[in-house]
């Protein structure tokens, strides 16, 4: 009953392990497979397959035993890694991850469709294996009459006793021994209940069962104990070989809590010793004056086993390497992002007990409202932190999307990643995938030259891709560039010409040409693939990353390679913001953006000012904006800048540093050019954010030229 509960950890887990599966095989194209690399991908498998026996999912568990016996030959050198065999590997671990989609969408047997699939692979597999090996049995079987004919002492014994709390922790004693059928065959089983209390006394949710199993395997010790990795904790696992001696089982007996003369009749069913065995053990004790009141017992009650079923020593493996304790918690994104929107409500409220707490005039009350908003801030950082994740798998995923897509075009490439410890918004991360995964295919087949070509120009034949990425001014950036051709920038002017995007004869910057081809339905590629060439995806990639309040800008130099540089926020829920005004309008400008602030001075009608001997270009916010009023007498400039570039915003009054819960701009505002979002204030007044890209862009545009002389009158 609590399988059901225990199955999203399942998922996630098989989900994690087959993105290591994944990364791992994609290393054996990469160069020779190391040892430890190989042990990854087969742990990978064998784990997925024995928590798949856990929840009956036989199917699954059937199509990994194969998957996992090919991989146990490539372990031992009977099979050569080559790249015929990483593709199908590659295909196969699709297939498990398929098989695991289906079973996470409620499905739990297979359907027509992925038997077909699952078929052919291991038809596929089935070539690297020795019959024996690929006809595996996939059901569990399991034979409870053991053959009159049998020898004593030729089985493993089980001797398993389950904790009151295995039940709580999501786990089924059934599904073990439905797990353990795939390592051999249950020649005996016996089910103790003796623990189970009265009805009226026993509790549904806690578990009160034992097994004593007779198990015929050619399975080590080692692999019949993980079998019980899940459960070892929550359970008393002794484990008895084959060919032991009676006096082991005469211990193991009087280690049981069950009585001695129940223990024995179980043992005679199962098949543990005979009863010349018994008797002659009980003599040696008795010449030995080794008074046994266990084997006394036994033999007055007349329990005589027959065989053995022999189990593997495991007193000590109950207790053995209790692992740490894990450090980690799974926490429902739910509830992270309703945890991130309470703290939101939270620093609203702080704000405004610190406005009311400066207007009451009260020392006291400030003080205790100033140590609020210190720990309120320090919970907003806290709670963000929870929402931080790496950047590095979402990189490692363009591992497989750079070989498959490489091998479907027939040219040599390589991906290579940097900065993958760079940190940035769960959020954000979920939706850069796909822009992320059209720069790199993009960069595959209309970037990378193919080989003969390459080799012509003087470059290796193997092209490389490259991801990287960085923080930078309280953003993230990640560069997607590529050492192919680069970018025609006459070709793109022709295009656009032709497309009526610009006039014949205008005057561009190398930026703003480059730029031309996020353009909707804009393309200069001369074929039709199936990766690229209709005109559609850079406007999309474009359009994503500004919803993500991003922006995107394009560099190339042509023969040496293009730069895709993607410019995102770190998080989407808050910021440390900076409040200013233009008269009673206030906007919020992002802190990290800011450098410094200004006494407004420029001549009359001019849109640059002197920073320092440099030419600072500057928009008016009551002109971007068309807000009525005259403007102050005594004006700001904030310095802001995005990568390298720096602009001005001129505001009437500056309020200092500002704690800001991004809230969404309603639908009707949504296409407003230069705000990027609301914000409330503690007074319940609502602030406008800036969009400042869009700022700096619309300030740069009317720019003089950096070479322009300024007077002492500017």
């Amino acid at each position: 009953m609590f399988l059901d509960q225990a199955l999203p950890t399942f998922i996630a887990e098989s989900r994690e392990l087959l993105d290591a599966m994944e990364s791992a095989l994609l290393q054996f194209a990469l160069a020779a497979p190391q040892e430890d690399t190989v042990n990854a991908v087969f742990r990978a498998a064998h784990t997925i397959k024995g928590s798949a026996g856990l929840f009956g999912l036989d199917h699954i568990v059937a199509f990994t035993h194969v998957v996992e016996s090919v991989l146990d030959r490539v372990r031992d050198g009977t099979v050569t890694v080559a790249e015929p065999l990483v593709t199908l590997l590659l295909s196969c671990a699709d297939h498990m991850r398929a098989l695991i989609d289906t079973t996470a969408a409620g499905q739990y047997e297979p359907n027509a469709a992925s038997t077909a699939t699952g078929s052919a692979l291991l038809d596929r597999l089935q070539q690297h294996l020795p019959g024996a090996l690929a006809a595996a049995e996939p059901v569990p079987r399991v034979e409870t009459a053991v053959a009159a004919d049998a020898g004593a002492n030729n089985y493993w014994h089980l001797s398993l006793r389950f904790g009151s709390e295995v039940l709580k922790n999501g786990m089924d004693p059934l599904s073990f021994l439905r797990y353990l059928g795939q390592l051999g065959t249950i020649v005996g089983l016996e089910t103790l209940a003796d623990a189970l209390p009265p009805a009226d006394e026993m509790d549904p949710h806690l578990c009160y069962l034992g097994f004593e199993v007779s198990f015929d395997s050619t399975a080590d010790k080692a692999a019949i104990e993980d079998v019980f990795d899940f459960v070892r904790e929550d359970a008393q696992i002794r484990i008895l070989p084959p060919h032991s001696r009676v006096a082991d089982y005469l211990r193991l007996i009087a280690e049981l809590p069950e009585q001695a003369p129940r223990l024995g009749e179980i043992l005679v069913r199962c098949g543990s010793v005979t009863a010349q065995e018994l008797a002659e053990a009980l003599a040696a004790q008795a010449a030995a004056a080794t008074p046994q009141p266990l084997g006394s017992i036994m033999v007055a009650q007349g329990v005589v086993p027959p065989v053995v079923v022999e189990a593997a020593l495991a007193q000590q493996q109950q207790l053995r390497g209790k692992g740490q304790e894990t450090q980690t918690v799974r926490v429902d994104a739910e509830k992270l992002d309703q945890l991130i929107n309470l703290v939101g409500e939270l620093i609203i409220a702080s704000a405004g007990a610190s406005l009311t707490a400066r207007r009451a005039g009260d020392a006291a009350l400030q003080e205790s409202a100033s140590a609020v908003s210190e720990l309120v801030e320090q919970v907003r950082d806290r709670a963000l932190q929870l929402r931080m994740v790496r950047i590095g798998a979402t990189f490692g995923r363009f591992q497989r999307v750079v070989h498959d897509v490489a091998r479907e075009i027939g040219k040599d490439i390589r991906l290579q990643l940097s900065g993958e410890d760079t940190e940035l918004d769960k959020t954000v991360v979920e939706k850069l995938g796909d822009p992320l995964t059209h720069l790199v295919r993009n960069a595959i087949d209309h970037g990378i030259e193919p080989g003969a070509l390459r080799l012509e120009r003087g470059k290796p034949a193997q092209g490389t891709v490259r991801l990287h990425a960085y923080h930078d001014a309280g953003n993230i950036v990640i560069e997607v560039s590529d050492d192919g051709g680069g970018l025609r920038r006459e070709k793109i002017l022709a295009k656009a010409e032709a497309r009526g995007l610009i006039e014949p004869g205008q005057s561009l910057s190398d930026a703003e040409i480059y730029n031309l081809v996020f353009e909707p339905g804009f393309s200069t590629a001369e074929q039709v693939t199936n990766l690229s060439g209709r005109g559609v995806g850079m406007d999309v990639v474009k359009r994503n990353i500004v919803a993500l309040r991003g922006s995107v800008s394009l560099t190339s130099t042509e023969g040496v390679g293009t730069t895709v540089s993607v410019r995102l926020p770190l998080t989407l829920a808050m910021i440390d913001g900076f409040l200013v005004s233009v008269g009673k309008a206030p906007f919020v400008v992002p802190l990290e953006m800011i450098e410094e602030c200004i006494e407004y001075s420029a001549a009359p009608g001019h849109h640059y000012t002197d920073l320092r001997g440099e030419v600072l270009p500057f928009v008016r916010l009551r002109d971007v904006f068309a807000l009525d009023g005259a403007a102050a007498r005594r004006q700001s400039i904030v310095v802001v800048r995005q990568g390298g570039v720096k602009a001005g915003l001129v505001v009437d009054a500056l309020h200092g540093e500002f704690q800001t819960v991004i809230k969404p701009l309603d639908k009707m505002f949504q296409r407003a050019d230069r705000l990027s979002g609301s914000t409330i204030l503690g007074t319940g007044e609502v602030a406008l954010i800036l969009d400042v890209p869009a700022l700096i862009r619309q300030a740069t545009a009317a720019a003089p030229p950096a070479h322009t002389q300024f007077s002492c009158n500017n």
